[in-house]
């Protein structure tokens, strides 16, 4: 209640007439001098009990209308005053940006306007503030207390004539006679004011926000009469304020824009965001606060955030390059608040993948096309190193981005997707990616994990996984990595069966079953043939137990070991006699276990160990079998005796070119050189005459004498055209199953139909293209599996 003065207010009751009406004007009297006195602080004193039945007397009299009326009249009249007498003259004096000044001198005077200080400025505003605000305090006050008053008036007759009642229709006075006050323009004053506040914080000074929140507070108190929810606030307060933070925001980003690098903008730029949020949580309402952050994005992150990533000197690709990680997790969180999709980040990052992905393929490439300029290493070993080389650098840089998604934008799925297209559309844009990657794992699995835990082994193979996921064609894997298994196992070159078996779960997990069958395979038919030697040697103790040479045999099912092993005409070999006699007791040995079996020999797969003796000492040499055949020739021959390249080739019927790569091996070679050859050069010529090293000499008693072919592991332009023929040739089988197998189920079809459910069928092994699939449906039709429809031309029928 207010405080009280000194004069004590005597209440007269209502003189009453002969008719039984009530004098209104003698009980208005008592009622508005009583409110003056409320005004005036004086209210301490009055008798509410006196007050409340002279309203009470009137509402029941007939007389609520004046009484409604006179009450508006007399608030109305007294905020009036107010405005005039204590509102007015501060407006004036604190909310002009201008001050004016009169110098004189000689008898002439002229005035100059002079700009506010910001001090004099922000002073002056709150000022005017509070003092607005502490007239609004009363008038609430006194409206409290006067609807105590007209308490019976507000329930008869506000609510039957649905009516503002008594507060309500005090705050809606003070709305209109000092807010919308149109001579004194007392709310124009007060936003003027709270705008002119806002902008010096905006500039870095500090304003007295407890003042403005309880300016702003009145303003939202104070509600519209036709608009359900509109305060003043709401209505003529915030348009103002969000036309001002599009004027202060749109030359904010372009001074930004002009003065900061992408680092500093992405600072400032959040920076204002928090800023705009913690004012409108402080001080102003907080509907103002989505508004206005949208503003601040518009103008700060969506008209400018392209130039920020990518900026040349400090964009995207600086960031990514440095290892900016504060900026980019700062660049992915304004980018998400103003685009959900996250279009523009996603597209530089993909852009900068596949620029980074594209130098990494061209680098390689520039090495196959020119080996020869590699320093230090032949040919063959630039060829190779540079395929370890392309997968390190793929791996580097999918651990590397892998690093930016989870570190610096939450593991993000939409940019996740993003780095998983960007990384498979450079890899599979290199065309050797399955070969390099199964050399990769080949490397690894014979000597890279030499040494290593099961989980450091487990860890290296889970980064070559990493890899295959982005290859498309993963049947160009299988092939690769079906011949390079095949060697390990048979040359016994594995690391471990253990390690071998890991690597085929892994490749089962990600592909199926099917693609890992013919491995798992392969391993069996090498168990198998283990078994089976343990009892051809018991055989052999039994029936030939003089006998000096040893052998082991693997017996390989040709549908699961590569093609290339199953190729008789690339495989002749004429045998020396006693190598020719074992082979045909295994046969029959096996034969007799196996009725109805045909075996091929492969002996470019197999290897021997030989007992050499030199002038000097014997060695053991460890070489292929083709290389065993050739020196065999030479335990006939006299010393100084020699061989042409013609007489070996007769001899031994060995291909040309495994007869080149095992003489160079034998000949060229400096440190095994076993032959001399003359002329000694590189290459290996029809003329060439070969003899044996009698003068051989090494440090160590066991040689092992690798053949070309195994230094060369990458293939070479007409071996990868073999390979790939090879590949076509199974995809088209592939794809007649698909179609057949779609077609059986269904019976009929529409062709594009049926050509999508083939893609998809064989998007797991490869990615098929649609004119294959076309002429693989012609043949289809020739061979009168399918049929097309008399009525459309675009059906086909199954054929049973």
């Amino acid at each position: 209640m207010m405080s009280s003065g000194k004069s004590r207010v005597k209440m007269r009751p209502p003189r009453n007439r002969d008719s039984g009406d009530v004098n209104f004007d003698d009980s208005w009297g008592i009622l508005s001098t009583a409110m003056q006195e409320m005004y005036r602080k004086n209210a301490s004193r009055l008798s509410y009990e006196e007050l409340y039945r002279t309203a009470y007397t009137l509402v029941l009299k007939k007389h609520a209308e004046r009484l409604y009326n006179s009450f508006k009249t007399f608030v109305a009249q007294h905020l009036r005053e107010i405005v005039s007498s204590e509102l007015a003259s501060l407006a004036s004096n604190t909310t002009n940006s201008l001050l004016t000044s009169t110098i004189g001198g000689g008898g002439l005077t002229s005035t100059i306007a002079v700009p506010l200080a910001a001090a004099d400025k922000r002073e002056g505003g709150i000022r005017f503030l509070k003092a607005a605000k502490a007239q609004w305090d009363d008038h609430c006050l006194c409206m409290r207390m006067i609807s105590d008053i007209l308490m019976y008036m507000d329930r008869v007759y506000c609510k039957e004539l649905q009516l503002p009642l008594i507060y309500d229709a005090g705050l809606a006075l003070f709305r209109d006679q000092v807010i919308r006050n149109n001579e004194f323009q007392v709310g124009e004053h007060i936003y003027a004011i709270i705008l002119d506040q806002i902008q010096l914080e905006r500039d870095g000074d500090i304003v007295d926000t407890s003042a403005i929140k309880a300016t702003v507070l009145m303003l939202e108190s104070l509600t519209e009469d036709k608009i359900d929810g509109e305060t003043v606030y709401s209505r003529s307060f915030e348009p103002k304020y969000l036309r001002s933070s599009v004027e202060f925001y749109t030359a904010e980003a372009e001074k930004l824009a002009r003065e900061c690098d992408s680092s500093q903008y992405l600072i400032q730029a959040e920076k204002r965001l928090q800023e705009e949020y913690l004012r409108a949580m402080s001080y102003l309402s907080v509907t103002s606060e989505p508004k206005v952050t949208k503003i601040v994005e518009e103008n700060l992150i969506t008209k400018n955030i392209v130039s920020v990533i990518k900026s040349d000197t400090s964009g995207l690709t600086f960031m990514i390059n440095n290892d900016r990680f504060d900026d980019l997790k700062r660049l992915h969180r304004l980018c998400k608040r103003v685009d959900p999709e996250k279009t523009d980040l996603r597209s530089a990052l993909m852009a900068r993948i596949i620029q980074q992905g594209g130098e990494i393929n061209q680098n390689a490439l520039e090495v196959l096309k020119h080996p020869d300029k590699s320093k230090g290493v032949t040919a063959q070993n630039a060829a190779t190193a540079a395929a370890f080389k392309w997968v390190e650098e793929v791996l580097g840089l999918k651990e590397k981005y892998d690093r930016i998604l989870n570190e610096t934008m939450d593991s993000d799925n939409q940019v996740q997707t993003s780095l998983t297209n960007a990384f498979s559309s450079f890899i599979n844009q290199m065309n050797r990616c399955s070969e390099f990657l199964s050399l990769f794992i080949d490397d690894n699995l014979k000597k890279g994990l030499k040494g290593k835990t099961e989980d450091e082994a487990e860890a290296v193979l889970d980064r070559a996984i990493t890899l295959f996921r982005y290859i498309t064609d993963k049947d160009m894997f299988e092939t690769y990595y079906k011949t390079h298994l095949a060697k390990r196992l048979l040359g016994g070159r594995s690391i471990s069966d253990d390690v071998e078996r890991m690597m085929i779960t892994k490749l089962k997990m990600e592909v199926g079953f099917s693609f890992t069958t013919k491995l798992e395979g392969m391993f069996k038919d090498m168990k198998v043939s283990n078994d089976m030697m343990q009892d051809y040697k018991v055989h052999v103790q039994n029936t030939d137990p003089e006998r000096t040479i040893e052998m082991s045999v693997s017996v390989l099912t040709s549908t699961n070991w590569p093609v290339s092993l199953s190729t008789i005409e690339s495989h002749t070999c004429v045998y020396p006699t006693e190598i020719e006699r074992i082979k045909r007791s295994f046969e029959k040995f096996y034969v007799d276990r196996h009725s109805g079996r045909v075996l091929t020999w492969n002996p470019n797969m197999g290897n021997a160990d030989i007992r050499v003796a030199f002038r000097k000492r014997k060695h053991e040499l460890n070489v292929s079998t083709y290389a065993m055949v050739i020196l065999m020739l030479f335990n006939d021959l006299a010393d100084g005796e020699s061989l042409t390249y013609e007489e070996i080739k007769t001899a031994t019927s060995i291909p040309d070119n495994e007869l080149i790569r095992n003489l160079q091996s034998l000949a060229v070679v400096p440190k095994t050189r076993i032959l001399t050859k003359q002329p000694m050069s590189k290459d290996i010529n029809p003329t060439d005459r070969f003899s044996f090293n009698v003068g051989f000499e090494s440090q160590y008693i066991r040689i092992k004498i690798p053949t070309v072919a195994y230094i060369n592991k990458t293939e070479t332009d007409s071996e990868r055209k073999g390979t790939m023929d090879k590949v076509d040739e199974l995809r088209r089988y592939q794809t007649d199953a698909a179609i057949v197998r779609i077609m059986k189920a269904r019976k009929t079809l529409e062709h594009n139909i049926l050509v999508a459910e083939v893609t998809g069928q064989l998007s797991s092994h490869f990615h098929p293209d649609a004119a294959l699939i076309k002429k693989r449906i012609d043949a289809m039709l020739e061979r009168e599996y399918i049929e097309r429809s008399a009525e459309n031309r675009q059906v086909y029928h199954y054929l049973a």
